[in-house]
């Protein structure tokens, strides 16, 4: 999501070019991760084995694939992430109210990030995991965060990632979501009615912290035939908002 500067490095981008391939292409031999990074496979052979040494990559008989390494890294990413306790507890505790998907969204460099997701009893199976990355303007997890940044860091992050469609209810044009945020700032949660899965409503509220400044947000997110009227309208704003600011609270004494 994050296009190279003249700052970067070329090999390092190449690097994690060659990640990226590896997460996301179905059959990852080394001629399929060269064609999707367009680098030799010379080259891409050489980076693979230097990763493999290191246990960040594994191979079977053709094909590679991201190594458990990662796992540590990742574990460690998120346990190090401030109030991480504390948005685990409080997506484990909505989900067990609502039966639904439940997910806590932070903002890095204008990116989206789940560190928590919980699927409850009811939850329908989502696109949305932790560690998944995300356009803000995509979701209403997203949008709740983007309407409360400071105006002219909101511009950078509109101006660098553009807004790509998600669905074909996204919304891309720069007016209408301003608009939408000035909604969501003035009614204190955001609401996405298949912006960013097919067949999914969500609402989502922002949290923050003590100096006013947002830090996250807490989403649920179902099928349409369970998000809809007084449920989704009322109940779950009511629920989300509330829970948010018991969030607030326990980080408040952390």
């Amino acid at each position: 999501m994050r296009e190279p500067t003249g700052d970067t490095i070329k090999s390092d981008e190449t690097l994690l070019e060659i990640l990226e391939a590896l997460h996301s292409l179905d059959e990852s031999t080394l001629t399929a991760i060269a064609d999707e990074v367009d680098v030799s496979k010379s080259t891409v052979h050489r980076h693979l084995e230097t990763l493999r040494a290191r246990r960040f990559v594994s191979k079977g008989d053709e094909e590679y694939r991201l190594g458990l390494e990662f796992l540590r890294f990742g574990g460690a990413a998120r346990e190090r992430y401030p109030f991480h306790r504390q948005s685990k507890s409080i997506v484990q505790q909505v989900a067990d109210q609502t039966g639904e998907f439940v997910g806590f969204l932070v903002e890095e460099q204008g990116v989206g990030t789940f560190i928590y997701c919980e699927m409850g009893t009811e939850g329908v199976p989502s696109e949305a995991k932790v560690g998944q990355n995300l356009l803000l303007h995509q979701s209403a997890s997203g949008k709740a965060i983007l309407a409360h940044l400071p105006a002219e860091r909101r511009s950078r992050i509109l101006d660098q990632y553009g807004l790509p469609p998600r669905t074909d209810e996204t919304l891309t044009d720069r007016a209408t979501l301003l608009d939408d945020l000035d909604e969501i700032r003035e009614r204190g949660y955001a609401f996405a009615h298949e912006e960013y899965t097919d067949g999914l409503r969500a609402v989502a509220a922002p949290a923050f912290d003590a100096d006013g400044t947002v830090i996250g947000s807490l989403v649920v997110a179902g099928p349409i035939h369970r998000m809809r009227g007084e449920r989704f309208e009322t109940d779950l704003p009511e629920l989300v908002t509330g829970a948010v600011k018991e969030f607030q609270l326990t980080i408040s004494y952390a």
